[in-house]
């Protein structure tokens, strides 16, 4: 008999999720750019609400998520039983996942795309397929011919996490057009909100005519709601209703769906902030470009530079200045858009870093 608890094979080559990392410089300063949040605080309305049912956090939230459904539904202009939702829009991926994901069958994605997918898809027993990107962007192409009838899932991140780089519209729909009816496609939109290029399309606009199309939003990013873990999909109602089914009970509190009602509420003024990042989006993709550096166009609030086995030194020297950065060893960095000072501090470490990508 074994001397210790025996736990899933799976664990023993499982490598748990790390979130960006907060560093000090030695003078006290410090500039958090590593996890792709919001700058700003909640409005006033909605730390108000915030506050509000802050008051009846002794009571369990609503399981149903019933006004909160009804408020993204109407916003969107979609039917009530479209929407599913979950603790952040990686809590709806585990979600999707436990719905279709078990021994035998293939989840097919991107690489490099969101790190969340590998760690999702091991967990629920089913294989990953990763298909390398194409100029840092989806081969659409080469994941299409990555289908096999074990396929149970595609995700597609557009904008793409960390590269930034989106799929247009004729791309998108031909791509679509080559998966099978019974494969779910699930479009992870949990940038959109930034999104400026007009051939790229929004998945609410394709989802109705494909019943295997899915569309995964968040309140994390552009709602600045990050901490409260609030996610939603939107989907045909036979898809959303069996994702519900594997909904952990209570996940989504009371606080996040008063808060992700509030912000719906407050949208007009929330994407003013938007509209800034986006500003500063431009003048850092800008400033690096005219430094030297090779930066690709980015839909998303950050920016990615492809700095190989540069990517830990990198990340060092911004660290030694308080500024943090996603970097993924041999890969490259990802650097979300903060403040004007905040990046103002990472644009000053990139014009003296010593080389360039």
């Amino acid at each position: 008999m074994s001397e210790i608890p025996r736990f899933r094979s799976v664990l023993d080559r499982f490598v748990a999720y790390k979130p960006g990392k907060v560093v000090t410089s030695p003078d006290g300063r410090s500039f958090k750019l590593s996890s792709n949040e919001s700058p700003y605080g909640p409005l006033p309305s909605v730390l108000e609400a915030i506050t509000e049912a802050g008051r009846q956090a002794n009571r369990y939230p609503d399981n149903s998520c019933t006004e909160l459904i009804a408020a993204i539904a109407r916003r969107l202009g979609v039917s009530e039983d479209h929407v599913a939702v979950g603790c952040g829009s990686v809590g709806v991926t585990q979600m999707l996942l436990e719905a279709v994901g078990e021994p035998g069958a293939e989840v097919i994605y991107a690489w490099r795309s969101f790190e969340a997918y590998p760690l999702l898809v091991s967990l629920s027993g089913a294989t990953a397929v990763q298909v390398p990107l194409k100029d840092e962007g989806h081969d659409l192409t080469a994941m299409a011919d990555a289908i096999t009838e074990k396929t149970r899932l595609i995700f597609v991140c557009n904008p793409n996490n960390p590269t930034g780089t989106v799929v247009g519209r004729a791309e998108l729909e031909t791509f679509l057009d080559r998966v099978p009816a019974d494969c779910l496609v699930v479009l992870d939109e949990a940038y959109r909100e930034y999104v400026r290029d007009d051939d790229v399309p929004d998945a609410l606009t394709l989802y109705p005519e494909r019943p295997n199309l899915v569309v995964l939003r968040t309140f994390s990013k552009a709602y600045g709601l990050a901490g409260l873990r609030v996610g939603y999909l939107v989907g045909h109602p036979l898809v959303a209703e069996a994702v519900r089914k594997t909904y952990l009970p209570f996940t989504v509190n009371s606080i996040a769906q008063a808060a992700g009602i509030a912000s719906l509420r407050a949208e007009d003024e929330l994407m003013e902030r938007v509209d800034l990042t986006v500003k500063e989006r431009e003048r850092v993709r800008g400033a690096l470009l005219a430094q030297g550096w090779t930066v690709p166009p980015t839909e998303a609030n950050f920016v990615w530079l492809r700095l190989g086995e540069e990517t830990v030194a990198f990340s060092a020297a911004c660290d030694a200045v308080g500024v943090s950065v996603r970097p993924f060893p041999g890969e490259g960095a990802r650097v979300s858009i903060g403040s004007p000072e905040d990046n103002d501090a990472f644009l000053a470490v990139a014009e003296s870093y010593p080389t360039r990508n």
